[in-house]
């Protein structure tokens, strides 16, 4: 394809995403089955200029002064891209795939967009205005460049698993992509995320991936599972295990010692947990799959540790899927609200004396995060608030509250919010 076909692809996907409000995974996906010809560096370039466009919807069209799908995504080549202005004319005009010569007005926004500097805040940060006031408690004035920062690519994060190698032999066995160490955990590794047009690395075609040595994680994930603090011979239940990389982080901290379980509502998401876990090497593990009556029985006042990776909004991974800002509702952030009071309240049944219950979230949103700690507390007089890490590498994460907040523009990492909260021995 030439850039015009890949154009006019990007754009019909666009449009699809917004006509028909389809998720712009299953939107891409319906692309590439219908454009078997599409190449490998064809399908890169699609997604890329889609992503990026979903990125910052808001802040191309107030500089473009045209909220199209056409519009975006040529303010995108431009502003994004940085491609210069003929390059992009040549592509829009090429025959016969090209998605049409630009309009005078089209020329006139590339050459002379309109000044973001002018724009409120939320158009600047590329956010929807409901999330204004959540915003201003999380970040206050920088809640402008904070949320940018949620707007940019997000790298490849790997974490060498130290059941099987450790970074510097993974690091070696990855070889020829650009992998280093992340300066942040030992085991955790960065691929920098591809410019404009580039593909992302296949790291799960290599066989250092293959053989369980690696896994990839964000970097915000390995921290806040890094929070649940000495594991080794503990017993640590994952309450909300989703697809397991959390539960592998965590097994790999215990070293095959002790006993973690992993459980979650939704049966399906834990056939990922099992295969994972037999790549990776874990023995320590018991998967309790709600199929099964009463399946966390046995469990209760035993654990050192619960793990509550509780569902929410995903505010914090906007960079990984930035369609998801633009579907979040008011009504949709209520629900997890609720969601999230009721694990915590759930969690409280099998933490032992002296253990602690590890509540983690993917949002940057207090509504999700302190509210729902405070609110905690006031229900279970029990528990108490700790510092959520004693790591000292980790302690300038941490609030002065205790908390320990991430976000691509304080820790280059997804968004996210860690609380520990211990029961009285």
């Amino acid at each position: 394809m030439r850039d015009g076909g890949r154009l006019a692809a990007a754009i019909d996907v666009l449009s699809e995403i917004e006509t028909r409000h389809r998720p712009v995974r299953l939107a891409l996906k319906a692309w590439g089955e219908a454009s078997r010809f599409a190449g490998a560096k064809d399908r890169a370039f699609v997604s890329g200029l889609v992503l990026d466009v979903l990125r910052r919807r808001r802040s191309l069209a107030w500089r473009m002064g045209d909220d199209t799908p056409r519009a975006a995504a040529l303010g995108a080549l431009k502003f994004v891209w940085d491609w210069p202005l003929e390059r992009i004319a040549e592509a829009a005009a090429e025959e016969p795939h090209g998605p049409g010569p630009l309009a005078e007005a089209e020329r006139t926004a590339l050459e002379q967009p309109r000044d973001l500097a002018e724009a409120p805040a939320p158009v600047q940060g590329d956010y929807p205005d409901w999330l204004e006031p959540e915003l201003i408690r999380a970040f206050g004035d920088d809640r402008v460049p904070e949320a940018q920062a949620l707007s940019q690519r997000a790298p490849v994060d790997l974490r060498a698993n130290r059941l099987k190698t450790g970074p510097g032999k993974a690091m070696k066995a990855l070889e020829p992509l650009p992998v280093r160490a992340s300066g942040v955990l030992p085991e955790a590794l960065r691929i920098d995320p591809p410019q404009a047009e580039e593909r992302a690395a296949a790291v799960e075609a290599m066989p250092a991936f293959v053989k369980g040595w690696v896994e990839v994680q964000d970097l915000g994930s390995q921290i806040a599972a890094a929070c649940a603090g000495e594991v080794k011979g503990k017993q640590v239940l994952d309450l909300c295990a989703g697809g397991g990389g959390k539960t592998l982080a965590l097994a790999g901290g215990m070293e095959n010692t002790g006993q973690i379980y992993a459980y979650d509502s939704d049966a399906r998401r834990l056939t990922d947990t099992i295969r994972r876990a037999e790549r990776a090497g874990v023995r320590n593990l018991q998967v309790r799959t709600p199929a099964k009556p009463d399946p966390l029985k046995g469990l209760d006042g035993r654990m050192d540790v619960v793990f509550v990776d509780a569902p929410c909004s995903g505010t914090g991974s906007w960079r990984r899927h930035p369609d998801t800002k633009w579907r979040l509702t008011p009504q949709a952030l209520d629900k997890r609200r609720a969601e999230q009071d009721l694990v915590l309240d759930q969690a409280t049944a099998f933490v032992k004396p002296g253990g602690a219950i590890v509540y983690v979230t993917c949002s940057v949103l207090p509504a999700e995060d302190e509210d729902r700690v405070q609110a905690f507390l006031q229900r279970h007089p029990e528990f108490a608030l700790r510092p959520a890490t004693d790591d000292p590498s980790l302690a300038k994460f941490l609030t002065p509250d205790g908390f320990l907040r991430l976000s691509p523009r304080t820790s280059r990492t997804d968004g996210f919010f860690v609380a520990r909260l211990e029961k009285t021995p």
